[in-house]
């Protein structure tokens, strides 16, 4: 049998805090399970995407792998969650949410998914911070970026810190 793996697959956790409790402002995504299997993504009350459950429910997805044989899935957070707009504190402590969360995944189903971390990247010290409790901590083989942070491109010399440490 030869080894299927995809490399492209989004996920977020099943629940997670009020973040516009949690950081005292809005802007951030929130799930609401409305029906079984389906949850709408809302930003301050506005409904911004619904999800299906393989969004969030690895059992889901190992269905799913095994029906189209996928072998592997790379987990990745949804790039919306990045969140490269917010305070860098707050950007952090969701990352580490994200993060902590596929690496449960990851713990609990060892040899059909694989987990890249999420990054605060708009504060570069945070962005090391994480990254290094990514390889050494969660054992993640790598991170997922977006193409740019707010104004900066990935060549910008704030950045270059971030790529020392890889």
């Amino acid at each position: 049998m030869s080894l299927k793996i995809d490399l492209h697959a989004h996920i977020l956790p099943q629940r997670w805090p009020d973040l516009k409790e949690r950081y005292g402002y809005g802007g951030w995504l929130q799930l609401q399970h409305h029906c079984k299997g389906k949850a709408k993504m809302m930003r301050d009350g506005q409904l911004f995407r619904v999800i299906e459950e393989n969004c969030w429910s690895p059992e889901a997805r190992i269905k799913e792998m095994d029906e189209t044989g996928v072998s592997v899935q790379v987990l990745s957070t949804v790039p919306v969650m990045f969140s490269y707009w917010a305070k860098p504190e707050d950007t952090l402590d969701l990352c580490q949410l994200l993060n902590d969360d596929i690496a449960n995944t990851v713990k609990k189903f060892p040899k059909r998914f694989v987990g890249l971390g999420t990054l605060p990247m708009q504060a570069p010290e945070l962005a090391v911070q994480e990254l290094k409790r990514c390889v050494k901590e969660l054992g993640f083989p790598g991170v997922e970026i977006g193409s740019h942070i707010n104004d900066w491109n990935l060549d910008a010399p704030e950045l270059q810190c971030v790529f020392a440490v890889t």
